[in-house]
């Protein structure tokens, strides 16, 4: 089983690497974004974001990479500008100044197994199914095991939701933590075979856009751009949740997606906002502290959240600006 998981891991890790669009020429004013995935339905407000960040005069550049982890490094490393993540640890660890700037998505994410676990204290050294070492899967695995005094066995790796159900169905893995929408798919194709254990409720971040704060302050209208761009969408999407398909681009890479997933958006966006998955006001001070104390607990951050301060891992200027328009 091991090893079906790691060629099935090894075959998604692959091509995302090399997986890009260039949206416009690019020069030195094009800001370059680091995907932690590639384009599928819960990236389709991003890009009708983009969409209207780009009638606004952004110009960008998106690759899309295999994990959350290569888009940290790609930041950090200067090859790209703009990142999705949640890169707390590398925030203390690094010199590089990373700021959070927009919360993308919550970490609405939830365990299913096959029916021989019932309940979380089941999984005490059980495998688990993640979708990326550090990211925001293992930091749930690690609070799970902290709060229900249990230990998991061995943790594999294989991004994106939907491949772990692959997995999950195929009988590769017999427990995972997968997102909303998968949840629900899972359930409605085979309730009979899987469990979804009942779970404590994360408001913490599961993706967010940061930067070098460096970076920021030198691109500052280019990023307010951006900023505001999303913070519109965010706030319309919760306020009707069809606009994510009546503003996606048919030629755009979400266009460009099987129709069976383009016909599922408004469903996908409908239980997503009712899940409370995506925050009208962008993470902001709320969001900020409730990350603080989840990253703490997932030991992915380290000293009590109490004494931690927002404003060195946040850059708050340029949402606070769009929220308040």
């Amino acid at each position: 089983m091991q090893e079906k998981l790691r060629k099935l891991a090894a075959g998604i890790v692959a091509l995302p690497l090399v997986f890009g669009l260039f949206t416009a020429s690019a020069n030195a004013d094009t800001i370059r974004i680091a995907l932690a995935e590639t384009p599928s339905d819960e990236l389709a407000a991003f890009f009708v974001a983009l969409d209207r960040a780009k009638a606004n005069g952004l110009d960008y550049e998106w690759t899309a990479f295999s994990d959350e982890e290569l888009a940290i490094q790609a930041v950090l490393s200067g090859q790209m500008d703009i990142g999705f993540g949640t890169p707390y640890a590398a925030m203390q660890r690094s010199k590089a100044p990373l700021r959070i700037v927009f919360q993308l998505s919550k970490l609405k994410f939830f365990p299913v197994t096959n029916k021989k676990y019932s309940k979380l204290e089941d999984l005490d050294g059980q495998p688990i199914l993640l979708h990326s070492r550090g990211g925001g899967t293992d930091s749930i695995a690690n609070v799970i095991e902290d709060k229900m005094g249990i230990k998991f066995g061995k943790r594999s790796y294989v991004p994106g939701s939907s491949n772990r159900v692959v997995a999950l169905v195929a009988g590769q893995a017999d427990a995972t933590i997968i997102d909303l929408s998968n949840k629900n798919k899972v359930m409605r194709q085979h309730g009979d075979k899987f469990n979804v254990l009942p779970m404590f409720d994360v408001e913490a971040s599961d993706e967010a856009l940061f930067a070098n704060l460096d970076w920021i302050k030198k691109n500052e209208a280019a990023v307010q751009i951006f900023v505001d761009a999303l913070a519109s969408t965010w706030k319309d999407m919760n306020e009707d949740p069809t606009i994510i398909s009546r503003e996606t681009d048919p030629d755009g890479p979400i266009g460009q997606l099987p129709k069976e997933i383009l016909g599922e958006l408004d469903g996908f966006y409908t239980d997503a906002i009712a899940g409370g998955l995506y925050d009208p006001e962008g993470g902001g001070r709320k969001g900020a502290q409730a990350d603080l104390e989840w990253y703490s607990a997932a030991g992915q951050l380290e000293g009590d959240p109490s004494t931690l301060n927002i404003d060195d891992f946040w850059y708050m200027a340029p949402l606070e600006a769009a929220t308040s328009k």
